[in-house]
């Protein structure tokens, strides 16, 4: 009940946020620490790279590597992330909205309060990864709970349990 709550509060404030321009959105813009805009960087290697922050907005990310790298913060706003391998990165806080990561590499990646609306998943890797507190739509919590498993090597969380599976 509580959970169901709090993500019922966070959709609030998300859409309150996107709807009602306040100081608050130029401040959360001031935390960007950089920006890919409009660009292909399909196939790059990013391994290991603090991305802190940082802002892919209408990128391709087409099988590009972005393993163990620490993204708390980043946003990735009508990103085409097939075939992207995430495994290990931590994307703690981090806001997806409007991208694709079908086919993608998610094992073992942290998305603890990270908010993925309008974000598809389809028949991507999810072994270990934690989605404590994340806030995705319904539909890909359920398509997510079909192949869901693991427990989180950083965090210890159970993949299934993080996504409320039945």
């Amino acid at each position: 009940m509580f959970k169901k709550l709090a993500c019922f509060f966070v959709l609030i404030l998300i859409l309150t946020t996107l709807f009602i321009p306040t100081n608050a959105i130029a401040a959360s813009s001031s935390a960007v620490t950089s920006t890919f805009e409009s660009k292909d960087l399909s196939g790059q290697d990013f391994t290991g790279q603090n991305l802190q922050g940082i802002e892919f907005t209408k990128v391709k990310l087409l099988e590009t590597n972005l393993s163990n790298t620490d993204l708390r913060g980043a946003v990735f706003n009508t990103v085409i992330a097939e075939k992207i391998n995430l495994s290990g990165a931590d994307f703690t806080n981090g806001l997806a909205y409007v991208s694709n990561f079908d086919n993608a590499d998610l094992t073992d990646t942290i998305f603890r309060e990270a908010i993925m609306l309008r974000s598809t998943f389809n028949n991507a890797k999810v072994s270990g990864a934690d989605f404590t507190q994340a806030v995705l739509d319904n539909q890909q919590i359920k398509q997510l709970c079909k192949y869901a498993d693991g427990i989180n090597s950083k965090t210890g969380a159970s993949t299934r349990q993080s996504l409320g599976c039945p």
